[in-house]
């Protein structure tokens, strides 16, 4: 009989750890292939764990309500049909997320205890307390929030906040690389996970990418005259809402299609070209942290599947309903900056893509038009778009030509077939 490991499987940028919230299954149950094992959930979805096979729940290894790393197994299976010994579903992607136990004299040099306990500690947590060059002095006042009580990442550094200990900071821990003096009229807020999540992300990025940004501005005004037109006629045909963004999202894909290298990754000193143009578009979420759902194989959709895709997406996201595999993937990036009238910015590249473009504010202004009767002042529509591109691979002048490319298209925009 072979056995079926079922771990937790990637759940997105960023995202390690998840909460088992409900077991469909008790030990002993006979379940069938795709029958869901158990709920779990994340700070940015919810999911379900489905049987890859039908077989028998041999074991259980994790309760309700706790907290489990990505890549950890909570259940086994027994079935008569797998063809392998210990058939791995959603194997571990990573073995950082691995929980080790170590003696505490052997987590640094610094660290030399005469007890002969164990702490049980992740190789994560344990770079961190060699960073910071904690003791057992240290390790004896942290309190473990952990599973039974371990110490997790955000244990250390929380300690090393409240110490106030002046030392060099690790690049993934952004959130805490300085000092600050306060007063008793200060207010002190601790960042919420998800948030110290997208700001060691950001800094990772900062620190990977050699970020360049380059702006141009773009004329906007059919696009605006078409869908003042035809907005009130696509939601009652639709049933949806049509922003400015699918256009943009439909313009970008077809500027990538004559740039391949922006629609890339950086793999060491490789470079991968992707085959699919997934673009993942960052959507705000009631709590006010942000999201990246990803539209895969844009280029294969129009105005309208864009649209339709966009909406269905952002509903589930700020419902929290999003599936693991819809926040996974992403080729490029969008982020609509106009949402709350910034007109432009520097938006920081989503690892491993190499690029992420900005659409500002669309403003009325005045413009310099050619007209057969010679130039003219009008009011036009204006929007600056800001392409934020990793220089390793992309130049100044690939990044020009995509974005005239991608001007070209938008302000010449084809409403044929809409």
């Amino acid at each position: 009989m072979s056995t079926i490991n079922i771990n937790i499987p990637a759940m997105g940028e960023g995202v390690i750890e998840a909460t088992i919230i409900k077991w469909h299954v008790k030990q002993g149950d006979r379940v069938k292939q795709d029958d869901v094992l158990c709920d779990i959930a994340t700070d940015k979805v919810d999911s379900e764990i489905t049987s890859p096979d039908e077989g028998i729940v041999d074991s259980i290894l994790f309760n309700e309500n706790e907290i489990v790393s990505v890549g950890k197994t909570i259940a086994i299976l027994k079935n008569n049909t797998a063809s392998n010994e210990n058939a791995v579903l959603n194997p571990p992607i990573e073995q950082k997320f691995e929980t080790v136990a170590i003696p505490k004299e052997t987590i640094s040099e610094n660290i030399s205890s005469e007890k002969k306990e164990f702490v049980f500690l992740s190789p994560l947590v344990k770079k961190l307390i060699q960073e910071h060059h904690l003791v057992d002095e240290d390790l004896n006042k942290i309190k473990g929030t952990g599973i039974e009580g371990r110490i997790t990442k955000d244990d250390i550094l929380q300690y090393v906040q409240s110490k106030s200990i002046n030392i060099e900071k690790p690049i993934s821990s952004p959130a805490f690389s300085a000092n600050v003096l306060t007063s008793a009229s200060d207010t002190v807020i601790e960042m919420d996970r998800v948030r110290k999540l997208i700001a060691e992300h950001m800094i990772h990025s900062k620190h990977t990418s050699a970020h360049v940004t380059s702006f141009v501005e773009a004329d906007v005004t059919e696009i605006v005259l078409w869908r003042n037109a035809k907005k009130e006629e696509f939601k009652n045909k639709y049933g949806i809402n049509l922003t400015y963004l699918p256009f943009f999202v439909d313009a970008t894909t077809k500027s990538i299609l004559e740039f391949p290298f922006i629609n890339a990754s950086v793999n060491g000193t490789n470079i991968i070209l992707h085959k699919s143009i997934n673009i993942g578009i960052a959507t705000a979420l009631p709590n006010d942290n942000l999201i990246v759902p990803v539209i895969k194989n844009a280029d294969q959709l129009n105005l309208i599947g864009i649209a339709k895709t966009m909406n269905d997406l952002a509903q589930r996201a700020r419902a929290n309903q999003l599936k693991p595999d819809e926040i996974q993937g992403g080729t490029f990036s969008i982020t609509n900056l106009g949402t709350f009238g910034t007109l432009a910015g520097t938006p920081i590249i989503n690892q491993p893509q190499v690029a992420i473009l900005g659409i500002g504010a669309i403003q009325k202004k005045p413009d310099v038009i050619e007209t057969p009767q010679g130039d003219a002042i009008a009011i036009r529509h204006k929007v600056i778009l800001s392409f934020a591109y990793d220089h390793r691979i992309i130049d100044g002048m690939m990044a020009g030509k995509f974005l005239n490319k991608l001007t070209n298209l938008i302000e010449k925009y084809s409403f044929e077939n809409l």
